[in-house]
């Protein structure tokens, strides 16, 4: 069966994070300052483990479905560990999630040969973007902010449907909206259980970025390996 469309992963794929989560501290400070700012009287140390208390708690649960509940649980969760208790929507929390993201996107470059591979396939193929974050809002605000939203028919962030990858959900969520089915696709990513083990158990093609060593990856093989997206067309070809 043809190739008809490529699914891209979003992180260390398509756009870069500076290594060794080197947003992380500026962007749990920053949260804290807008907190502060609005009346949340509580040092940036127990904020903070406030903060991780509620993140790790969360996960521990979550990671079990493979499930991703949006970011806001965990600023609700944490504040209500230090004695303050508002709704996961409320102006306070999600002020403090859109804090997180202004940071953190301040950490996060484009790969220079995205564009060129996007445009490449643009047209030739169905695209699509299935990309594990906590903050939809925030990867749809960087597509947007490196002009690639464009290029996708359809766009699935974890947190918008509380499932995370290698969940087959997440996966199956983008290939219904493009209607087709796992033989007719090719999952493009860097991680090896999220962008081959996931894809593959539901019958995708696989085309692995590498990034990074990754010890599963001796069990687990992609359909092709790149080193960078210039070398994407070709491979799609070549599956």
């Amino acid at each position: 069966m043809s190739i008809k469309a490529v699914l891209f992963d979003m992180f260390d794929t398509l756009v870069m994070i500076e290594k060794q989560h080197a947003f992380y501290s500026p962007a749990v400070k920053s949260m804290h300052a807008f907190l502060a700012r609005n009346g949340v009287q509580i040092s940036f140390s127990a904020f903070r483990d406030a903060y991780i208390q509620a993140r790790d708690a969360l996960y521990d649960e979550a990671d079990q479905k493979m499930e991703e509940p949006h970011f806001n649980m965990r600023i609700q969760n944490a504040l209500k560990i230090l004695g303050y208790h508002t709704e996961a929507q409320s102006s306070l929390v999600q002020g403090a999630t859109d804090a997180f993201c202004r940071e953190f996107m301040n950490y996060v470059t484009l790969d220079p040969q995205a564009t060129d591979a996007l445009g490449q396939l643009h047209g030739k193929y169905r695209l699509g973007l299935v990309s594990n974050f906590a903050i939809p809002e925030c990867v749809q605000t960087l597509l947007q902010q490196h002009s690639l939203s464009g290029y996708f028919d359809v766009i699935i962030v974890s947190a918008a449907v509380n499932r995370r990858k290698p969940n087959p959900d997440i996966y199956k969520y983008a290939l219904d909206k493009l209607q087709l089915a796992p033989a007719e696709a090719v999952f493009v990513g860097d991680t090896v259980d999220a962008d081959v083990m996931g894809p593959q158990k539901i019958g995708m093609k696989t085309i692995y970025i590498d990034r990074r060593p990754q010890k599963d990856l001796e069990n687990h093989k992609p359909d092709q390996t790149i080193k960078n997206l210039n070398e994407l067309p070709t491979a799609i070809q070549n599956l």
